[in-house]
């Protein structure tokens, strides 16, 4: 992890902020994201890990930034790794291993650990399916979440669960030549591919 933001990791947050704003937020697959984003409380951490160690022990700093901070400071990180893990499902590996340091420090049930991946594919889909798109970010990210924030968000919106539903209806009603028109994919093409 860089001490200090460059011009990449500059452009790396741009890409990731673009994307919240016009996916994520523009066509609202997270009903939760824009009271954070507006409020200020989405930081960004850019790793320049190329490999599960090196981004574990990112992901560890991060989380001990987030549990030292109050969520209305800073309710949810997005640690992106614009430099590796060109394949999703090696990064989507790294999700057990990321669970088990999140019990190692103390964090279950603390802190829950999404991925995101420019290559992003659900289970029972094909690479291109639409529906997919609504966890493809410019990098592969891992999304750092408090809790008590999703149990708030839950209470607030009665029925999370439809959400998914909804998302896939709105994604197919876009379309990829619509998802391509939002101009959110990533400004760095390093080995992670077009």
């Amino acid at each position: 992890m860089t001490d200090g933001i460059d011009a990449s990791d500059t452009l790396v947050i741009e890409d990731m902020q673009r994307w919240l704003q016009r996916a994520v937020i523009g066509l609202n697959l997270c009903p939760f994201a824009k009271s954070v984003t507006v409020k200020g409380q989405v930081h960004f951490a850019v790793s320049r890990a190329v490999g599960f160690k090196d981004l574990l022990e990112d992901l560890k700093n991060e989380l001990n930034a987030l549990a030292g901070l109050d969520a209305k400071a800073r309710d949810t990180t997005l640690l992106i790794a614009p430099e590796g893990f060109a394949e999703f499902l090696e990064f989507n590996d790294l999700l057990a291993q990321a669970d088990r340091l999140l019990a190692k420090q103390g964090w279950d049930g603390v802190f829950q650990i999404a991925s995101l991946h420019p290559h992003y594919q659900f289970a029972g889909t094909q690479s291109g399916d639409i529906g997919n798109f609504t966890n493809r970010a410019p990098y592969p990210t891992l999304h750092l979440l408090r809790e008590e924030s999703i149990d708030r968000a839950v209470a607030a919106f009665p029925h999370a669960e439809a959400i998914f539903e909804v998302n896939m209806r709105t994604m197919e009603r876009l379309g990829k030549a619509g998802w391509d028109a939002l101009g959110v994919d990533a400004s760095i093409r390093g080995k992670i591919g077009p």
